[in-house]
């Protein structure tokens, strides 16, 4: 039976009630590995209540002032933002923590609003608020030679970590076109990053305009759709370089997404893919019907693009097709098949950057947002860092940040055993081919899963590593050394109170060791 919280406490927030954040599991320091946790988001919280529920003593900085990271509409972290008709294209109980349902009373696709009033009641449920501190950023994480990690806090703190889970989510550094099309230094009109809009009159106002919405993925689409609504924008035109597969919520009455239940998990992806374009072709049909260019690649090859509303939009004529851009002069936009138009506002939904700006480049970095992980979280070679939620599923992330919380929360305490360096670097290896071969070459697809398949290979994996670690006795994977460091609290001055040296020296000397970690 699902649980029915209340909507009333969540919406009215709990920021006024929070004390002090204390470290969770905190008397068992020195037992088991310390670990930072960074990003109050859906998957820091996931990760947090792994550690909590395994005893492991955490601190979780959140930059914000409330957990919710991309979900909590009008964030004050400086980097989480969503458009205020936002929707999950997702149905609810595939988006939902598998240790806490969502309530009963929940629609198919609930709004933003319903989603952060349910992480909040999660938060509260398992008492996570006690152990996060807000308004705190991780501004740097430095590797020590003893394989302990440095970290530097926006308060002036500097404190010592066994290992650092890193949620601090891929959807906030805005991917802009590289290198610029000929002449868009030369645009006169307003454009902006779909990662800052949030309604048709901000950032700006474009009522009474003509707006290019440039992409083809999902906040593409919802942007076009809702400026094209009467009353708002004078003409709406997309542009996109190839075609998508656009997909209705909905198929013969059920929630799309949740047709994909009806397969096991070994059915090969080929089998898949073959019924799936029948149904669509059946239930959809062609996308050049609509005036879109027909797609160069498979159904499955590429991250599906939902929407209930878009086509039909095409169909009335409330939004025109562009192909790809071909050059921009101060107020038009020549387009790949040859047509023209005067533009007064560019939306660019182009996509995100994979950045972790607490370490530094040249130790760990995502180039073109390619970082190959073990079942997408742990570098063999430091297994004392894993980043959680790091993933692009044919699916939501919550159950799979969770899944990866509670996999790495076992091997800290020694109850799982991680395979050699070089199985892992094989195994990694064969994930990444199989994933060229499958989606089309993007940097959106560099962390692409299937959704059922990685939680049914993880939790093998998890259960090979269980047995791994009975026969070596379960030793503590991670030594516990952190708490032998004292925790350095830099002055207003500047300068250190535990050793009266300069934050900026300290961080210089140990810079040294980042070459060889």
């Amino acid at each position: 039976m699902k649980q029915n919280q209340s909507k009333s406490k969540s919406q009215s927030g709990v920021g006024k009630s929070r004390g002090v954040a204390q470290r969770g599991a905190a008397h068992n320091e020195g037992r088991l590995p310390r670990v930072c946790i960074i990003g109050a988001g859906c998957s820091g919280m996931a990760a947090a209540k792994a550690l909590k529920d395994e005893g492991i003593p955490f601190d979780c900085y959140e930059k914000g002032s409330d957990i919710g990271g991309l979900w909590r509409f009008g964030n004050d972290n400086g980097v989480s933002n969503i458009y205020e008709s936002l929707h999950i294209n997702t149905h609810r109980d595939r988006m939902e923590y598998r240790d806490y349902p969502m309530p009963d009373d929940y629609p198919d696709y609930p709004s933003h609003r319903l989603i952060f009033s349910y992480f909040q009641d999660y938060a509260r449920k398992f008492g996570l608020y006690n152990h996060i501190q807000f308004n705190t950023s991780v501004e740097h994480v430095e590797p020590e030679p003893d394989g302990t990690y440095s970290v530097s806090l926006s308060d002036g703190r500097q404190i010592h970590y066994d290992s650092v889970m890193v949620a601090n989510g891929h959807h906030w550094s805005e991917r802009w076109p590289d290198p610029m099309y000929p002449g868009q230094k030369n645009f006169k009109g307003i454009q902006f990053h779909a990662h800052r809009y949030v309604d048709p009159e901000k950032p700006h106002n474009l009522v009474g305009k003509n707006v290019l919405v440039v992409g083809m993925g999902n906040s593409a689409m919802d942007i076009a759709v809702e400026l094209s609504r009467p009353g708002l924008a004078r003409n709406v035109f997309l542009s996109g370089r190839r075609g998508a597969y656009v997909f209705p919520k909905y198929l013969f009455g059920k929630p799309f997404d949740k047709l994909t239940e009806a397969f096991p998990v070994w059915v090969p992806f080929w089998f898949k893919e073959m019924v799936a374009s029948l149904i669509f072709r059946i239930a959809v049909g062609k996308m050049s019907d609509f005036g879109l260019p027909d797609p160069d690649f498979g159904l499955g090859q590429a991250h599906p693009t939902i929407s209930n509303e878009i086509l039909g939009r095409f169909g009335s004529g409330d939004i025109k097709f562009r192909r790809g851009i071909q050059s921009m002069d101060a107020r038009s936009i020549r387009f790949e098949d040859g047509s023209m138009e005067e533009i007064d506002a560019i939306v660019w939904c182009t996509g995100y950057n994979v950045s972790f700006p607490f370490f530094d480049e040249q130790f760990l970095s995502a180039p073109d947002n390619a970082l190959p992980l073990f079942h997408r979280a742990i570098q063999p070679e430091r297994p004392g860092i894993c980043f959680v939620g790091l993933l692009q599923p044919l699916g939501p992330v919550m159950p799979l940040s969770e899944a990866q919380s509670k996999w790495y929360a076992k091997y800290l305490t020694g109850k799982y055993a991680l395979p050699s360096v070089d199985y892992m670097n094989r195994y990694m290896e064969a994930e990444q081919k199989e994933m060229q071969k499958r989606y089309v070459s993007s940097a959106r697809h560099t962390m692409q899963v299937d959704f059922e398949l990685f939680l049914s290979e993880l939790d093998k994996e998890c259960s090979k590593g269980m047995k791994r670690a009975e026969k070596t006795g379960q030793p503590v994977n991670i030594p516990p050394l952190a708490h032998n460091y004292p925790e350095i609290r830099a002055s207003r001055s500047g300068r250190s109170s535990q050793n009266g040296k300069s934050g900026k020296r300290g961080h210089e000397k140990r810079k040294a060791s980042v070459a060889r970690r």
